[in-house]
């Protein structure tokens, strides 16, 4: 049975003018569930992530700072917003989502986390909203208890996944893919083992006969056992923020590319949400809901 991590701490408000995101936390499961693509069986609620596991990406002092919820002010604002108790406990039950993610991809080919994708963040910093860093986190896991040998990020947010391409800088057996805006955030891009940046504007063909090409260097290039897939939905033409101009048709076709891709090569494949910030949330949630869709056709 394909498994989704959801908690209601995800949807937990932030501060004001960040609040019409987190709605989609709450609509992307209700949608699904209404329209019977999935049902309550389908969704668990993770714990806490533990230190140790914390540990295997986080530096000690940036863990234990919001941990203790001391971060510096200046550090506070690169993230977004000012830490408090909830948005912490929020992050590791986001992380734990996707660590649990990764077992239940290995017994059923695919695992969601209606979250997640917190690719900001970087060894010892937190930036663009993100505290912990859930797919290099869970890519460590699986490393270190020998869940996997070699894995491949596939990160196609509009954003540089900067703060994932850092972490697994030194690393040969993680192999890190982006796809995202040249001139978008983060201004101050990371070197990723592959990375694709793409002019303002970018249209559906251009686009995803970008990432055709890619994706294939990207496997034979890592040769992985494991997958991580970050489906970002700020690609689309209506995203407030993304500055690209994909329908929504196309950014259904970028994820049926990934998916076959890894249903094709027998590979595992996690899933974390991403962003999304079209004015319409209902553009939003249909996008999100899509890539399940997908994926419940392919791997059931």
């Amino acid at each position: 049975m394909i498994k989704i991590a959801w908690h209601p701490l995800y949807a937990h408000p932030l501060p004001e003018g960040h609040r019409f995101p987190m709605l989609k936390y709450e609509l992307i499961p209700e949608q699904l569930l209404h329209e019977g693509t999935i049902s309550n069986e389908n969704i668990f609620q993770p714990e806490l992530v533990r230190e140790e596991n914390v540990l295997l990406t986080h530096d000690k002092h940036y863990w234990e700072q919001l941990r203790d919820l001391t971060l510096p002010a200046k550090e506070q604002r690169r993230i977004g917003f000012p830490l408090n108790a909830q948005l912490v406990e929020r992050e590791l039950r986001i992380t734990q989502g996707t660590i649990d993610g990764t077992q239940f991809a290995i017994n059923n080919g695919v695992a969601f986390n209606v979250a997640g994708g917190t690719h900001h963040s970087g060894s010892n910093w937190g930036e663009g909203f993100c505290l912990l860093n859930d797919q290099a986190i869970s890519a460590n896991y699986l490393l270190n208890n020998n869940l996997a040998n070699r894995i491949l990020i596939i990160d196609l947010d509009v954003h540089q996944g900067n703060g994932t391409a850092e972490i697994f800088q030194n690393e040969s057996r993680v192999f890190t893919f982006s796809m995202h805006g040249d001139k978008n955030f983060p201004f101050r891009k990371e070197v990723s083992n592959l990375d694709v940046a793409l002019n303002d504007g970018v249209q559906d063909d251009e686009y995803l006969s970008l990432l055709k090409a890619n994706l294939i260097k990207a496997f034979d290039r890592s040769k992985p056992d494991f997958v991580f897939y970050l489906s970002g939905v700020d690609v689309l033409a209506t995203d407030k923020l993304g500055k690209l101009s994909l329908s929504k048709a196309a950014c259904k076709e970028r994820d049926n590319l990934v998916l076959h891709a890894c249903k094709n090569r027998n590979l595992p494949v996690q899933i974390s949400m991403g962003g999304g910030y079209s004015a319409d949330i209902k553009d939003i949630v249909d996008a999100h809901c899509n890539t399940y869709r997908l994926a419940f056709d392919l791997f059931t």
